[in-house]
């Protein structure tokens, strides 16, 4: 069974947003504000975490409800391939619902794009 979310949102919105301290401590996890901060606050970097919340949220199929974006992280591998690294309700809901994620990025100068895969995990007998 897999299931899809995709999120897309205009950067010049997030840049906007990120003027306000708060919402980058509110919204972003830990190791994800870590890599962002590697990358210089860029609004292009920033909108593309944005969107992998919003699309994890769509796959999960929940909406954005009963856990914090700040638990859902998109994050990079050695060779910069990125995945999503999920704590606190957004592991437990996935865990219950035996999900796991592929994530896909891309952006423009103007646009941010991500979707979001679930699959459910075979159980082995």
């Amino acid at each position: 069974m897999f299931s899809v979310g995709i999120d897309s949102i205009e950067i010049c919105r997030i840049e906007k947003a990120m003027k306000n301290p708060r919402f980058c401590r509110r919204v972003f996890g830990e190791a994800e504000y870590s890599l962002l901060a590697m990358r210089g606050f860029s609004a292009q970097s920033a909108a593309a975490s944005f969107c992998a919340k919003e699309a994890f949220s769509k796959a999960l199929g929940t909406g954005i409800r009963g856990f914090r974006l700040s638990e859902v992280e998109l994050l990079r591998d050695d060779v910069g391939a990125p995945f999503l690294q999920l704590s606190g309700n957004a592991l437990k809901i996935a865990r219950e619902r035996g999900l796991r994620f592929s994530v896909s990025v891309t952006h423009t100068r103007e646009l941010a794009t991500v979707i979001v895969i679930a699959e459910k995990e075979e159980v082995s007998e």
